[in-house]
């Protein structure tokens, strides 16, 4: 795979399914490196065996949801000035409708169950700020005045002065004629609308509300506020129901259930269900959360899965109410499972084997669910009968990689893969180590791994102890001890990769790894010095500046690495820096608000003092996720240079 070859990679979306069952729609996505961003459209299919055909030809059209009647599709479309908002088009197709004009975009909605209006979250900005004032420049505004512990989020920047609130407006006609903007007239106020209705703001105040879902009887809506902290962080969350007509707000869940809400869902019976966490009596405890699946009766909330083997919590993972059962994502071993769980909690699997579940949606007897497998980032698939899409282009696959199960040192299991050049070799090596760490490397099509093979390489990876989808004590077991188990856990597998094929070179080996995995790869640097080289990406390097400067610094640090500056220093890179020989390339971006620049700058100039072969390489406008769903022409940048500091340092025969 060349690095341009990320064009080819689709992705498919969370699907939704007419009520009866009839057809699919879902949205794609891809990166496109002329027009540096990603795009995309909605589809349609019918069921169970229909060819799939375009319905929209937006630029990065997203989210279609099919409203309870049938008969409309919303989705989420970029308006004029670049805003996400509400567009309708008939469920047949058509020209689409603007729904909303939300100054601050929408960022996620629902339709009500009588499919005559949305609710929706849109930030409301503080006077004065973001443009809302014409002429007044960024560099010109008052200064913010922080009182919590939170103040900035990856990806959005500051919080305070924008919290998300509920909204409601109803759902245009598809067939009516459409909204026209009025031409600038003498004595008539510039009025701007372009939509066919006025939408109603339900929450006001400094609280920021997350997730939007209509009670059965459509009356209320579901949300979950969150207050900055003023003191200490606090990971807790409250469900309540705002009355549509009324704006009363009810109690539906209390910070005292100590659970972190990840979606909701209300059942044909009116009850609601809820993914979501247990972050003990404190509120902060996330390491390797256990996302299970709640029902909130009377009586509180009532676990149907069993946190500490069943894990619900892979990013994107949601519940749907399917009568009186739920379908829900469990995360196991690389793989991603789509299940029915009933109110007893008993579990069915419905799709299962080398299979990552992205989204899923039912309607009538039809399942489907937006999958990535080993040849594919993402295709659509009814559930019994097999894929509806065939997006996979496989030029972009050099080699399958190789399952194993490595014996550590301590005899302990290590789980991951080995991807390796076709020819006799012998090859170099690259020891890949993921971000989280709560997290998996996974079985879908991998960018990363093919672009290397590509090259020439030989990659291992795996899901070291600390990982996710191998229960909540394998997870747990480095809290307090980072850079121990997990560091062997690598190493050991490394090994174990390298002496299953004789076709590997042990004495050329590189390292590298982002966020975590910049982490895990900085330390294990300074104490090993078998590597030709290495790359810290996007490093969580220094926990004693990260605790004041990260958007989760306030709780994460002192979860994992603990309070006490002895112990913290044992489990700090910026400790050992001075240990490092290790030629190393550090890999940033300006905004990631998650492992700040200043970690990465930090580490660089510490290994620059001391003589070790450094360079730096910083990415302007890209947060966390540049790697992910960076710009398209940074993600290919980043990759030349990946190669070529490989090719400088690790040269292939």
């Amino acid at each position: 795979m060349r690095p341009t070859d990320i064009q080819t990679l689709v992705s498919v979306g969370r699907p939704t399914i007419h009520p009866d069952g009839e057809f699919a729609v879902f949205a794609t996505s891809r990166p496109d490196v002329a027009a540096n961003r990603n795009v995309g459209q909605l589809w349609r299919v019918d069921l169970p065996a229909g060819t799939p055909r375009r319905l929209t030809q937006g630029v990065a059209d997203a989210s279609p949801r099919i409203s309870p009647d049938g008969t409309t599709i919303a989705f989420v479309r970029a308006d004029a000035g670049g805003k996400p908002q509400i567009f309708v088009i008939p469920a047949g197709g058509g020209e689409p409708v603007q729904a909303t004009a939300a100054p601050g975009g929408v960022s996620a909605f629902a339709w009500s169950p009588d499919s005559t209006r949305f609710a929706y979250l849109s930030r409301v900005v503080e006077e004065g700020r973001y443009g809302s004032v014409d002429g007044l420049d960024a560099a010109a505004e008052a200064p913010r005045r922080v009182t919590g512990v939170r103040w900035h989020a990856n990806g959005l920047g500051y919080l305070a002065d924008r919290p998300a609130h509920v909204f409601v407006i109803d759902a245009p006609a598809t067939g009516a004629e459409p909204s026209y903007a009025p031409a600038p007239a003498v004595g008539v106020p510039g009025e701007r609308r372009i939509v066919a209705a006025e939408a109603r703001q339900l929450t006001t105040g400094s609280a920021s509300h997350s997730g939007v879902v209509f009670t059965r009887d459509g009356l209320e809506v579901l949300t979950a506020p969150e207050e900055i902290e003023l003191d200490r962080r606090d990971l807790r969350s409250s469900l309540v129901a705002i009355s549509i007509e009324t704006g009363a707000v009810r109690d539906v869940l209390s910070p005292s259930a100590n659970l972190s809400l990840t979606d909701v869902t209300v059942a044909a019976d009116g009850t609601v269900a809820v993914l979501a966490s247990s972050v003990g009596d404190d509120g902060v405890d996330f390491i390797a959360p256990g996302v299970g699946l709640w029902v909130i009766g009377a009586d509180g909330p009532q676990s149907l899965t069993d946190p500490e083997s069943v894990d619900l919590g892979e990013v994107g993972s949601h519940v749907t109410a399917v009568g009186d059962e739920f379908l829900v994502h469990r995360r196991t071993r690389g793989r991603v499972h789509l299940e029915r769980v009933d109110r007893a909690g008993r579990r069915t699997v419905l799709l299962s084997g080398d299979v990552e579940v992205n989204g899923h949606a039912a309607g009538g007897r039809h399942i489907v669910a937006s999958v990535a497998r080993p040849d594919s980032l993402g295709e659509l698939e009814l559930i019994g009968t097999g894929a509806l899409t065939a997006f996979a282009d496989p030029a972009p696959i050099v080699a399958a990689p190789v399952e194993l199960e490595i014996s550590g040192r301590d005899g302990y299991p290590v789980h991951g893969w080995l991807a390796a050049p076709a020819g006799e070799g012998p090859h170099p090596v690259i020891l890949m180590i993921h971000g989280g760490p709560y997290a998996q490397y996974g079985i879908h099509l991998f960018d990363e791994v093919q672009t290397l093979v590509a090259a020439g390489y030989a990659v291992a990876y795996c899901n070291p102890r600390g990982a996710a989808g191998y229960g909540r004590v394998h997870g747990r077991s480095i809290r307090h001890r980072m850079g121990t188990l997990d560091l062997h856990d690598v190493l050991d597998f490394l090994d174990g990769a390298i002496a299953s094929d004789e076709r590997l070179d042990a004495a050329r080996v590189g390292i590298m790894g982002g966020s975590y995995g910049g982490y895990l790869t900085a330390w294990i640097i300074a104490h090993e010095h078998r590597f030709a080289a290495a790359i810290v990406e996007r490093g969580f390097l220094d926990p004693i500046s990260f605790a004041g400067t990260s958007d989760i610094g306030s709780f994460f640090g002192h979860e994992y690495v603990g309070e006490d500056p002895a112990q913290i220093a044992a489990q700090s890179p910026m400790a050992v820096v001075g240990q490092v020989t290790t030629p190393t390339l550090v890999v940033h971006s300006e905004l990631d608000f998650r492992c700040p620049l200043e970690q990465a700058t930090r580490y660089y100039s510490a290994l620059k003092r001391q003589g070790t072969a450094a360079e730096m390489l910083v990415f302007p406008g890209e947060d966390h996720e540049l790697t992910r769903s960076g710009q398209p022409r940074h993600r290919v940048e980043r990759f030349d240079a990946v190669l070529e500091w490989w090719t400088r340092h690790l040269p292939v025969d």
